[in-house]
Formats: C-alpha cells, sequence, structure tokens
C-alpha cells in the first residue's frame, strides 16, 4: 500500500496516551459492492447506514482495490455536481482530474483532491492514457462532503493536497501511523481546508495494537475497513474488510453531546489494520439528493438541473 509511510514512526509526534473515556459502536454495517462511472468496482461504504447517523456525510466509494490489466483501467465521462464537496483520496494508483473552472491535476499514492463543487461545476476523472495502456493497481476513497445551506452556492474551488503536504502522526506507543488529511487531532491540524467541520484520516494498526484518538464532542465518528481485521470502541465491537462501525455521539443522537471523549480502533488480525476514520459536525438541514445535486428543497434540484442543463455550470475546456 503506497500511501504515504515512514520508516520510523516513532520519529513522529505522537498523540497523547492518556485521554478520557472512549465512545461505544451503535452498529457495525458491512458496504455492498456496485459500479461506478465507467465501470469501476466499488464498495459504498455508506450506503446501508442511517442518514441520521452520517450528516454531513453524504456518500463514501471504496474504489478498488483492483489489479488492472492492459486496456482495463476506467473512469469517469464528464459530469456536473451542486451543493457539496467532493473528496478523492489516491491510495494506490494515479487519477487525472480536469473540470470547467480550470482545476485539475494528477493524484497519486497519498495524494487528496479536494473539490468544492459550491453553485456548480463539471468535471472528469481518468487514469492517464499510459496506465490505460499497461494496466496496474488501483485503490482509492471518494467522499461526498454537504454544505449547509449557506455555502451551497459558493464559487467552485479546487485543492490540490500532496502527500508531502499530509501531517504524519504516531499512536502514543509508536502501534499506529495516522495521515491526517483534514481537520485536527490531539492539536495537530491537517492541510485540507473545509468548510463543513470534519476530520478525515487514514490510519496505518500494526498487529496487535490499538489507536486511540481525542474527538470533538460535537462530531459523529465513523471507521470504514480497507484490509483486515480489527475492533472498534471501548466495547471492541469486531469489524472486517469492508465494513464500517458507527460510533455513538452528538451526530446520532440529536439534541445530546455524549461524555465520551475519545474513539479507538485495534487491529487483531496477522496483517494489521489500514482504516479510514472520519467524524464531522452534523449540519442538521433537510437533505435532498439527487444523482449529482446535493441541495436542500426538490426546488433546487430542479433548479439545479435546469441550470446545468442552461450550461450555467461553466464548459468542458478546449483539448477534451
Amino acid at each position: 500500500m503506497p500511501a504515504v509511510t515512514v520508516d520510523n514512526v516513532l520519529a513522529l509526534p505522537r498523540i497523547p496516551e492518556d485521554l478520557g473515556t472512549g465512545r461505544k459502536v451503535l452498529a457495525v454495517e458491512t458496504a455492498p459492492s456496485g459500479f461506478e462511472g465507467e465501470g469501476f468496482p466499488v464498495r459504498k461504504a455508506l450506503a446501508t447506514i442511517k442518514p441520521s447517523y452520517l450528516d454531513p456525510f453524504i456518500m463514501m466509494d471504496q474504489m478498488g482495490e483492483v489489479d488492472y490489466a492492459p486496456g482495463e483501467p476506467k473512469g469517469t465521462p464528464w459530469h456536473p455536481h451542486r451543493g457539496f464537496e467532493t473528496v478523492t483520496y489516491m491510495i494506490d494508483g494515479v487519477f487525472e482530474h480536469s473540470d470547467s473552472h480550470g482545476g485539475g491535476g494528477t493524484i497519486t499514492n497519498g495524494d487528496t483532491q479536494w473539490m468544492t463543487a459550491g453553485s456548480g461545476i463539471l468535471h472528469i476523472e481518468t487514469p492517464p492514457e499510459w496506465l490505460v495502456q499497461q494496466g496496474g493497481l488501483f485503490h482509492g476513497i471518494q467522499l461526498w462532503v454537504n454544505l449547509p445551506a449557506k455555502d451551497k452556492m459558493l464559487d467552485p474551488k479546487y485543492q490540490d493536497i500532496g502527500r508531502d503536504n499530509v501531517k504524519l502522526l504516531s499512536s502514543h506507543d509508536g502501534g499506529a501511523l495516522v495521515r491526517l488529511i483534514a481537520g485536527d487531532v490531539a492539536g495537530f491540524n491537517g492541510p485540507g481546508s473545509t468548510f463543513t467541520p470534519i476530520t478525515l484520516i487514514h490510519a496505518s494498526v500494526s498487529p496487535g495494537a490499538e489507536l486511540t484518538m481525542p474527538w470533538r464532542k460535537d462530531f459523529n465518528a465513523l471507521a470504514y475497513v480497507l484490509s483486515g481485521k480489527g475492533t472498534a470502541g471501548r466495547d471492541k465491537a469486531a469489524l472486517s474488510a469492508g465494513q464500517l462501525a458507527v460510533f455513538e455521539g452528538f451526530g446520532n443522537r440529536p439534541g445530546l453531546a455524549t461524555e465520551a471523549e475519545t474513539i479507538t480502533v485495534g487491529a487483531s488480525g496477522k496483517q494489521g489494520l489500514e482504516v479510514i476514520i472520519l467524524g464531522g459536525q452534523p449540519i442538521g438541514e433537510p437533505v435532498a439528493h439527487y444523482g449529482p445535486f446535493v441541495m436542500n428543497t426538490r426546488a433546487e434540484l430542479v433548479q439545479a438541473f435546469e441550470d446545468y442543463q442552461s450550461g450555467r455550470f461553466g464548459s468542458i475546456p478546449a483539448g477534451h
């Protein structure tokens, strides 16, 4: 797994050991499989989770892990978005992004592209031509983060978060490597700039080790296993590859902030645990979601379709 690694985890800043009471796990669900874009395989990590547990997240796909033969790599055609942010984190392989507002670039092996669709954007994600010709490994995630009503019509924005900018941390004993992409943990900040307050982490937990981190009381918390077997929460709920754990917290107990101050994941298998950990401050607004648009009302969805069909999302750049 070529996502950012280090030779000596213990040389990194460490997350403190004594952090307080841990949250329990409310549910563990298995992600269904499907296909997106031109036919690349995904596991839809949030598809079976109650929407009330997810706010401010809309969806998250694990793309791959797949080893393409020559001619097989696939991407997505040009398509629109409005009302939210897309976050594509590449673990293995290469993806190229272009959009109608001049954003774009290539991400690979630990890079992240963060696109704020805002008022409307057209974009495309494809493997480079050389990868299509020779094939290769492809593995990553794409996360959709909702925007509150006041921010849905912001000007589109693109962030290219290179692997060298990701904040690397160690658990207190060196048993886990934490890649902090956005948000804050134990006073450390990730490079991603977010309109909706969230934390996004990719952690590698060594066999037999545990990772315990402080967690904002006003954030929900989710842990999705990319590979391996492990446990989550102070009750040590079992989970394995393709499963997502939902922790108790403010986001899924409306009106109540849990007294729990930490979340914990542990690796119980011989290969260790690769896990995406995320959480955010619930927006608490109505969600009207259809296809590539995430708004607050049906009327706003209708307007989004009309604006897209009228060409108000920009145009495909020359050369595409």
